[in-house]
Parts: C-alpha cells; structure tokens; sequence
C-alpha cells in the first residue's frame, strides 16, 4: 500500500466545528477498514482532536494518537502488516488475479475459511498465540491465564508502533472502552481525566481489546478489565453526551451492519448474531440523541420567552438552563459492507490479503463520503442534529 498525494483539504469547512471527532468500533481483522479511512482523511488534511475506541478501534486509536500525521500512516501499515504476516510462516499462497476471476466467489471463500483455520490454530504474529491443551482442561488457573490464547506480543507490537509520551501529553483527546471483569461496570480510559489521565500504557488499550475467552483479562492500576464490547461496541455515545455540549463532527466508523438478509445456514446465522450483537445499536444512540437536542433546543427557545428576572433568579429556570443547549452534531457515519465471500469467521481472518482489501474498501468509501463538501459544515441554523451516510441516500435531520 503505497502513500498517496493529498487530495484537495478539507480543513477549511471542518475548522468550523468546536470538536472533530473519530470513532472506531470493535471487529477484529475488519480493522483494517479503519485504517483505510484514516488514509483518506489523512489525504483531505482533516485530524482529529478526539479518537475513541473499543477492541480494534481502540489498537487503531492507539496508533493513530500516537503519532505525528506524517508518520501515521507509515505506522499503520506497519501494524497491520506486522499482525496480518503469515503466522509461524504457514500462511496460504496469494490467489492470483485470472485463479479468482475464474473460480470467483467459491474460490476465495475457501481462502478465507482456511486462513481463519490457520489463525486458530496457531495465532497472528505479533498479536496472540495459543496456549495448548492447558485451557481445554478447564483447569482453575490465574485470571491473567484464562483465556485460549495470550496477548503478550500484543504489548511489545505496541510499544514499536505508538508513541505513549505522546499519547499522554493530551494534544488529542483519547477515550477506550473496557468492561471491569468483577463489577462488569464500563469504563472509559481517558488521557484527558480520571485515573488515566496522562499515564496511558498498552494495558489500557490491550485491555480495551481482551475479548474472553479467546484473549485474557488485562490488569490495569490493580482491577482486570475485558473488551469493551462486551458492553457497547461502540463510543459514540461517550463523545455525544460529553459536557460540556460543543459543535461537533464525528466520523463513526462501524466494522458491523445491524442490517443483513436472511440466514441459510448455522454459519450464517452465526455471522448474523456476530452482526446483530456488535453493531451495538449505533442507529439507536443517534436516534436518542437527535431526541435530545431536538428537546435542548425548544428547551432554550422556552427559556427566552420567560422574563429575564425569572429566567435568571428561578431555581426552575436555572436548572433548566443547564439543560438547555443550541449545540450542533453532525455524524458521518462509515459502515464495513461485507464481501460476499466473507463469513462468520471474518473477524479472525488476518490474511495478508484480505486486509489489504478491507484496507481499499475503507479509503473509498471514505473519499466517497468526502465528495460531499456540504457534510463537512455546520448544518443549517434550527437543526440541532444531522447524520450522514454514503449508502443512503438521505441525510436524517433533526
């Protein structure tokens, strides 16, 4: 994946916006998916100054606020390239062009299923290996053991690819999903505030990722910690609901479609319950959250028609003026469209190729959603809510 020119900046229109925000969902090896849309936001001259993320979202998170942009999509690739490298050399041989093109869809089906096989059977490099028969057994081991593969490469994978320092020095925002494995409560790990503030590590992230019971538990500051995904797959509604309530972008990136057909099959409906389960109800926060501000909005509109000693000396007033808010939201919402030949194994498929095509797949869909300059402003005044996306062929307003 060679560096492209700039395209044409789209940071004139963005600067618009009190915060441009970029949230990436869990999926695994979809992952890649995301980092085809940093490309293309890299192309246009658009950064972030808040990256959110869960599962693969937040390694993406980690990597992406961990570096320079010119050094960002170099680091990227190196990650992707170094996690999705043939594990202990036994990867399958690259399909070429006129094999695929005559045998098509069967053909690469096949190829995914056998490069998922090999994933789990002996791991990605750089990322997790299996730890043999031990958890078969069932045997009662430390937390930190329980799981069927460890993470320990996934820390030192980080720390060649994210500069932490820089992550910690808060001139991007960075919020991470995980779940508490004893509370079950969600928590976010934020460089900006709480207990994280300024002392991210790759614990924090790794634990953001430690999807049971195929990865184990993460301790970070003396508690053990899952995927986020567990709860919420995606961050949305931590940067939406975030106070004080600014103008603000944000590109949502989702590795899963709540939509899908019919399944045929047992494998299809796996794939369809993986679909339905992680997609995390994006639709659903948006919804909420065009309700609210719709209700802000008439709230401080309610507000100005109330004599301004009242308004301004009220209890009932007061407290509802801290409700109150004119703030606009505009999301661009960007959705993993699954190849046909893909399966319910797609997100442990780490196929030097597929990723490469997840990768593509990412970056125009990304420019596609970019040719719409009108996206990228402040919506019309009265309209406190808009999202945008480039499979339909409407925006939703409110």
């Amino acid at each position: 994946m060679a560096t492209r020119p700039p395209a044409n900046p789209c940071t004139a229109p963005c600067s618009e916006w009190d915060t441009v925000a970029l949230v990436l969902q869990g999926g695994g090896a979809l992952g890649s998916y995301q980092a085809g849309v940093v490309e293309g936001l890299l192309e246009a001259g658009i950064e972030p100054d808040w990256i959110a993320g869960i599962s693969i979202g937040a390694l993406n998170t980690a990597i992406i606020a961990g570096n320079a942009p010119d050094r960002r999509l170099a680091q990227l690739q190196g990650f992707w390239e170094t996690i999705c490298s043939p594990p202990r050399g036994m990867g399958l041989p690259h399909l070429p062009a006129p094999l695929e093109r005559a045998f098509g869809t069967p053909l690469s089906k096949l190829r995914s299923t056998m490069e998922a096989s090999l994933t789990l059977a002996l791991g990605q490099n750089g990322f997790f290996n299996p730890r043999g028969l031990a958890p078969w057994l069932g045997l009662d081991e430390p937390v930190t053991n329980v799981s069927f593969y460890d993470t320990d490469s996934l820390k030192a994978t980080l720390e060649r690819f994210v500069d932490f320092d820089r992550i910690n020095a808060g001139e991007t925002r960075v919020s991470v999903g995980a779940v508490d494995v004893q509370s079950g409560n969600f928590t976010y790990f934020d460089n900006t505030q709480g207990p994280a503030k300024g002392c991210m590590r790759p614990e924090h992230f790794m634990a953001s990722g430690a999807l049971p019971p195929g990865f184990p538990a993460i301790e970070v500051q003396g508690r053990y910690y899952w995927d986020g995904g567990l709860v919420s797959n995606t961050p949305l509604a931590e940067v939406l609901h975030a106070s004080p309530r600014r103008n603000t972008l944000t590109f949502q990136v989702d590795l899963w479609s709540a939509k899908g057909p019919l399944p045929t099959n047992v494998f299809d409906a796996q794939e369809r319950q993986k679909d339905i389960q992680y997609s995390s109800r994006t639709r659903a926060i948006t919804d909420v959250m065009q309700h609210q501000q719709r209700n802000r909005h008439l709230l401080r509109q309610l507000l100005e028609l109330i004599p301004e000693k009242e308004r301004n000396s009220h209890p009932c007033a007061l407290r509802a003026a801290q409700e109150a808010c004119s703030a606009q939201y505009a999301v661009l919402h960007l959705i993993y469209q699954d190849k046909e030949w893909e399966g319910h194994a797609k997100d442990y498929e780490f196929s030097f190729q597929t990723m490469q095509t997840h990768w593509q797949t990412g970056l125009r869909d990304i420019r596609h959603t970019l040719s719409h300059p009108e996206w990228l402003t402040l919506p019309p005044p009265g309209t406190e809510f808009v999202t945008y996306d480039q499979h339909r062929s409407t925006a939703c307003h409110a």
